[in-house]
């Protein structure tokens, strides 16, 4: 009987999804919840195998992720391509949300563009659209960047498609849905909740996307 072992490289590396067609690049989102990360043991493991990573900074009007910083600036220092969310909370002032982004957030020309992770119940249907395009507006004319909307695949499907004409969407649906991310507004698709690297203790979000980026290790 032949064995055969795994590196710890090669076994993180099977923990990724396989690319599905239109897709060309593996990365995870963060937040305090996957505490203090390791970012030089999870770059130098992975060999580039993540491409980029978005970093929770603020909800509502006031929260600021705690390990919002030390992500942003550690990512950073590793030069790996980085954005940005803001998680939305429908209840508060859309643009008291968006300036308290702002006020927290300096735009970096090299970013990735922000994103508003939207998967909370609003009022309506109507009111939620309506608040949302005042955060993506006034975040837009601030940073010059077009954000992208984080959601889930059933909000997607039951209240956004059809009235985000002009944005891009980052959608979470877990499991083999790889049909449902042929939408040319679906970019980046988060497949798992579930994931483990090294660098991070406990769980981490996987995800793909339709864009390329850069080698981090030939910026």
């Amino acid at each position: 009987m032949t064995v055969h072992f795994l590196s710890k490289r090669n076994y993180y590396k099977t923990q990724l999804m396989k690319l599905p067609a239109g897709f060309s690049s593996h990365g995870i989102d963060v937040s305090h919840y996957q505490g203090n990360i390791d970012w030089s043991e999870l770059i130098e493991t992975m060999d580039s195998s993540i491409s980029f990573a978005y970093i929770k900074a603020t909800e509502g009007t006031r929260y600021i992720d705690p390990l919002y910083k030390q992500n942003y600036n550690r990512c950073r220092s590793m030069k790996l391509p980085i954005g940005i969310y803001h998680f939305f909370s429908p209840m508060q002032n859309a643009l008291k949300q968006a300036d308290h982004f702002l006020n927290n957030y300096a735009v970096e020309s090299n970013d990735l563009p922000p994103v508003l992770d939207a998967e909370t119940e609003g009022r309506n249907n109507a009111e939620l659209i309506k608040k949302m395009k005042v955060w993506l507006t006034q975040v837009e004319k601030k940073t010059k960047k077009r954000p992208i909307i984080y959601t889930s695949f059933h909000f997607y499907s039951t209240k956004f498609k059809g009235k985000f004409d002009e944005y891009q969407f980052w959608i979470a649906n877990y499991g083999n849905h790889a049909n449902r991310m042929k939408d040319d507004q679906i970019v980046i698709w988060q497949y798992s909740d579930e994931g483990r690297l090294p660098g991070i203790n406990g769980n981490v979000d996987l995800n793909v996307s339709k864009n390329s980026f850069l080698n981090p290790n030939s910026l």
